[in-house]
Formats: C-alpha cells, structure tokens, sequence
C-alpha cells in the first residue's frame, strides 16, 4: 500500500570550504494529509535571491541551477520516521548531468533549481512508491567552478583557464592570467568568440591597448563559460 505523504523543499548552501548557513524554505508546503508527518520549515531570511548572495556562501534554490560536481541532500521524510533512511543520502550531480536517486535511479539535474528537481523526483516516487511523496532536498556544496574560457594565439600560455564563482573574469584578466601577451600579438584585434543557445556565435573586438596599456577597462568584457579568446598576430613583426 502506498503512504501519504507531502512534498518540502529546503535549500541549504555553502561553497567549497566554507561553513554552512541558515536554511532557506524554498517552497510553500502544503498541509500535510492525517498520515504524514512533515518537520516544520525554518522561517525565512533576509538574504538576496540570486548569485550576487553567493558572496556570502549562501545559494537559494528559487534561483540557483544545479551544475556538475554540485553535491545535494537527499531524504524521504517517512523513511526517516521508519528508520529505513536514518540520515540524508549525499547525492553528486555527475559529469552526464545526472544523480543517482535512491527508488528511481539516474535523474536529470543539470540547469534545474532544487525545487524543479524535486518535483520530478516527487512525480516518479509517486508513480510506484507512494501516494503522495514527502522529498526534502537541499543543496549541501556548490561547486565552485562555473566553467572554463579557452585562449589562443600569441599569449604566453594557451588552453582553458578556470571561470570561478564570485570572481569576474574578464577578457584582460583570462589574458594576464595565461601569462600575458606574446611578443608578437597585435594587441588591438584580440577577439572573444561566444558561442549562443542557439548555436551561432557571437563576436566581440577588443583593443587591448585602451583596456591594459590606458587602462580604460570599462571596454572590457566579463566572460561566460565556454567563451575563446583569439590573440592574432601582427601582420609586421619587429
């Protein structure tokens, strides 16, 4: 026979480490049928939705898209109370985009919030399990790299350098950190390539000299993952 049960979300974040933080109700939780027994959500914080509250370490769940190498928490709140799921399991999102769950096997987490992930989660137990699914999934550890932007041509150092959270990467920063301009870039045609959702790419011209050498920086360009970098040559070299 399938138990009744609710459905609650919380998410509670921290970046690699650092410590954890005050646990943020991320859905509004129904009333709980005469079976089930749903723990009492924390009240809310006053903390700003969206990455820019990452710089306290804290990811809310309305807001945040789960990436691979982010780690979640996972329970059933009737396990818990038989005792079958003592303690929450730790789920990893996987380099397919995937976390194993417990009951219903791999689902699909990538570019979901923890709400829409436990949604679907809450549907497929739902389908076999129970009548109605009580999931309490929380965001444990953000992973800290947000992607890689690749450089190439004449700087000292070619290849991918790493896009972390909280930190704006910008064109003229990715090239310091790939050592710098070779002796024969042409600093003034420097170009970031930046491939959309659909498919086309979008370019930006860059003259180096009026960001680095004026330091006019206001025409330089924060990077997104997956963006190129191409450092040309000088057509003269002396």
């Amino acid at each position: 026979m399938k138990r009744a049960l609710s459905l609650i979300f919380i998410c509670t974040g921290w970046l690699l480490g650092q410590g954890p933080s005050v646990a943020q109700p991320a859905f509004a939780v129904p009333a709980p049928t005469p079976n089930s027994v749903a723990p009492s959500a924390p009240g809310p914080a006053n903390i700003p939705v969206g990455l820019a509250s990452l710089t306290n370490g804290y990811v809310p769940d309305n807001s945040y898209q789960l990436r691979v190498g982010d780690t979640v928490s996972f329970q059933i709140v009737e396990d818990r109370i038989l005792n079958l799921q003592a303690v929450p399991a730790s789920l990893v999102v996987m380099d397919s985009g995937e976390v194993d769950v417990p009951y219903t096997g791999r689902v699909k987490a990538v570019d979901k919030t923890c709400n829409q992930l436990g949604e679907e989660i809450k549907k497929e137990l739902e389908k076999k399990y129970y009548k109605k699914a009580t999931v309490v999934l929380s965001l444990n550890v953000a992973n800290r790299l947000l992607g890689r932007v690749y450089i190439w041509g004449q700087v000292h150092s070619q290849g991918p350098v790493n896009l972390v959270v909280n930190e704006q990467l910008t064109a003229a920063k990715a090239i310091m950190q790939a050592g710098g301009f070779a002796d024969f870039a042409n600093k003034r045609k420097v170009k970031v390539v930046r491939t959309a959702p659909q498919g086309t790419n979008q370019t930006f011209d860059l003259d180096m000299t009026d960001i680095m050498d004026k330091g006019d920086t206001e025409k330089d360009i924060a990077l997104k993952p997956n963006d190129m970098i191409i450092v040309p040559s000088r057509l003269i070299n002396f």
